[in-house]
């Protein structure tokens, strides 16, 4: 009896890890990982398993802007059952990231994009146990390309975010609920006035959509558009493109 009080109120309390086959992956791609559950000094009912996608997303309010720990995609892995004292149960579980992940892993000195799997147990009358796995997301081709673009053409990255929200364009929609925003500046005075680009990256199974936001010194800010087809051609049209939309 003595020792069901103390599992109530979170003492020896079941856990929970995620044990992931790597935690190096791309926006949209299938993972595997297995959970391990194991029980605590009593026994313990569990009314379910959660695996969820988080990222730390911005949010602008009236009172200014703050971060916030928001749930991009979330998976129920198990029912309500009894875990006895000392049990250890395994869940294989495999699972495909949502295309609008934010990448992580990218050029950038202020990096404020971090991606990681939350695990946690929902134990009647217990604290929950969780377990936090860090991503690390890195970008597909048509990314890429567009960084190596903005990288040639005198523009350095200076931050990266995720701000919560939706875009919205001619063409393409997000629907992740977040988006992330990579901030450029030119490394000098740029011919066409261009004092800041922001790029914007919305992917599908086959194509990219890319929202370019342009700050130029004489003019209101402007709009672009690009899609880029995850084919060779597509992809070897992006440096053409994208200079052309950066004039």
């Amino acid at each position: 009896m003595f020792k069901k009080i103390l599992a109530s109120v979170g003492i020896g309390a079941a856990k929970v890890d995620t044990i992931l086959q790597t935690e190096h992956l791309l926006p949209g791609q299938r993972f595997h990982a297995e959970i391990v559950i194991k029980g605590g000094d009593a026994p313990q009912e569990l009314s379910g398993l959660e695996l969820a996608l988080m990222t730390k997303a911005k949010v602008e309010s009236d009172n200014g802007s703050y971060f916030k720990n928001q749930v991009i995609q979330q998976w129920h892995l198990s029912d309500r059952k009894t875990i006895q004292p000392g049990e250890e149960i395994r869940l294989p579980f495999t699972a495909q990231l949502h295309p609008e992940t934010p990448i992580t892993e990218l050029p950038v000195r202020h990096n404020q994009s971090v991606v990681w799997l939350a695990t946690g147990l929902s134990i009647d009358l217990a604290l929950d146990a969780s377990d936090k796995d860090l991503l690390y997301i890195y970008p597909n081709e048509a990314v890429k390309h567009c960084l190596g673009v903005m990288e040639r053409a005198g523009y350095q990255m200076m931050k990266a975010d995720v701000e919560q929200g939706f875009l919205s364009a001619p063409g393409f929609r997000s629907n992740s609920g977040i988006y992330q925003e990579l901030e450029y500046r030119p490394n000098s005075l740029s011919l066409f006035g261009v004092k800041e680009v922001e790029l914007s990256f919305v992917p599908e199974a086959n194509q990219t959509h890319v929202l370019i936001e342009l700050d130029r010194t004489f003019s209101r800010d402007g709009y672009r558009t690009l899609t880029i087809p995850h084919t060779a051609t597509g992809l070897e049209q992006v440096r053409y493109q994208l200079e052309q939309l950066l004039r």
